[in-house]
């Protein structure tokens, strides 16, 4: 089974006021580096859903959105069709914190399902989950129909939902949920990353 991972890059920042991605923990490091960093150690490649240029200078190949009204679903979509992988491991931008235990946990789910997806607090963590190719007639589907919420296109394929007892056995403090939306949720990643 192969694997891609694409860094999902398409948001606007409009919380942070500033592309979250390039933005550093204190110590130099942009956080997109950081997702590259691990996700090059579970994939076979590593690439970008965006379109801002400015991705280029990762030196990774750069998708421009096919969906650029389709929100976080249409940028998924544009990472299964690109993706040369059998599975796609979709990683948002702005997640300083990734843990290749979690993903190696992720990736050994993948091949019975169309989906794994970690749940935490209740919520899916869409942009931290894995999608097989065969979901992407389905992805299609909910964007034609404009049902654009990530989740909307899980009843046509088979989901394996990864609860916090498993991820807490691969990340006991559940830090690789973490997102940096929010000054103040730099802040606080900066302070994790100080002490």
């Amino acid at each position: 089974m192969t694997i891609s991972a694409a860094i999902m890059a398409g948001g606007k920042s409009r919380r942070m006021g500033r592309d979250k991605a390039w933005l550093d923990l204190g110590d130099g490091i942009p956080i997109v580096r950081r997702v590259v960093a691990v996700l090059a150690g579970v994939a076979d490649e590593v690439f970008v859903v965006a379109n801002d240029p400015a991705y280029d200078a990762l030196g990774l190949r750069v998708v421009r959105d096919r969906y650029p009204d389709g929100g976080a679903l249409g940028g998924i979509a544009t990472a299964v069709a690109a993706a040369a992988g059998e599975v796609v491991l979709a990683a948002a931008c702005d997640m300083p914190f990734l843990s290749a235990p979690v993903w190696q946990l992720i990736v050994r789910l993948a091949p019975d399902n169309d989906v794994v997806v970690p749940r935490v607090a209740g919520e899916f963590e869409t942009l931290h989950a894995a999608y097989a190719k065969s979901c992407l007639p389905a992805m299609v589907s909910a964007l034609t129909t404009r049902r654009l919420r990530v989740i909307s296109f899980f009843p046509d394929v088979r989901v394996r939902e990864v609860g916090e007892d498993e991820l807490r056995m691969a990340d006991p403090g559940l830090r690789s949920f973490t997102n940096v939306n929010t000054p103040e949720e730099l802040e606080a990643a900066r302070w994790l990353v100080a002490r």
